[in-house]
């Protein structure tokens, strides 16, 4: 694994890059947990272009996570028709009761930490790291599909990203180049993921237009320009 010295340089081209170029998405201009988490959930597995639509639309039927919580399991399930993988619905209809529950009891309504989020149904590290990150400004890794391409080609890679061994190296890395506070953590995990989306990608890594090509231990090295090589007298020549 490639030593981790380079990490501010590789933040501060990422986010600029970032800041310069990332896409106006609707999730990204909301601090709501329960937003961020159905736009979440509806990205796994599908294209950002299919999820844009649904996602408002979800939204106005559905504006609370109490309406989610209030209404019955079909009518949840019949918003999400079209995306597909419908155990992401179910998954958000338990976790909105439990939510609701919770905050009958406590008063309370979405936890903060990333570790709290987790006990949630159906909520993994992924989607903890990225409700933490992105609407409560928690300090918090997360690591998916694209992330992880970028994370192991610029730091590892040796690593496979679809091998768990090096998941859990992957995700120690996401970790120790977090920034040091949550706002900044906002900027530089949506930075991550856009990168993977639209530079580093799986089937092309763009490395020409990538941001943090000088300190990625995968890009290729830049092309030696020498000097002609002067052509030899010829022996009969003066």
């Amino acid at each position: 694994m490639r030593s981790l010295t380079h990490a501010p340089v590789f933040r501060r081209k990422l986010h600029a890059w970032f800041r310069a170029n990332g896409r106006d998405l609707p999730w990204r201009k909301t601090r709501d947990p329960y937003a961020v988490l159905v736009s979440e959930l509806m990205l796994q597995q599908t294209q950002v272009s299919r999820v844009v639509d649904y996602y408002a639309r979800f939204l106005d039927r559905f504006p609370t996570v109490h309406d989610v919580a209030r209404a019955r399991p079909a009518h949840v399930r019949e918003a999400w028709a079209g995306l597909g993988y419908y155990a992401r619905a179910r998954n958000l209809h338990a976790l909105a009761r439990t939510v609701t529950d919770r905050g009958r009891a406590a008063g309370a309504t979405f936890p903060r930490t990333a570790a709290d989020l987790r006990e949630l149904p159906g909520v993994g590290a992924y989607t903890a790291g990225a409700v933490a990150s992105f609407a409560f400004e928690q300090r918090a890794a997360l690591v998916d599909t694209n992330v992880a391409r970028v994370l192991a080609r610029v730091f590892a890679p040796r690593l496979d990203p679809k091998r768990a061994r090096d998941q859990r190296t992957l995700w120690t890395i996401a970790e120790a180049i977090l920034p040091r506070t949550g706002r900044a953590t906002w900027t530089h995990n949506q930075s991550l993921m856009e990168l993977g989306a639209l530079i580093c990608t799986a089937r092309v890594a763009r490395c020409a237009a990538c941001p943090v090509r000088s300190v990625c231990a995968s890009a290729p090295a830049a092309p030696v320009h020498r000097a002609p090589a002067r052509p030899r007298r010829s022996p009969a020549a003066g």
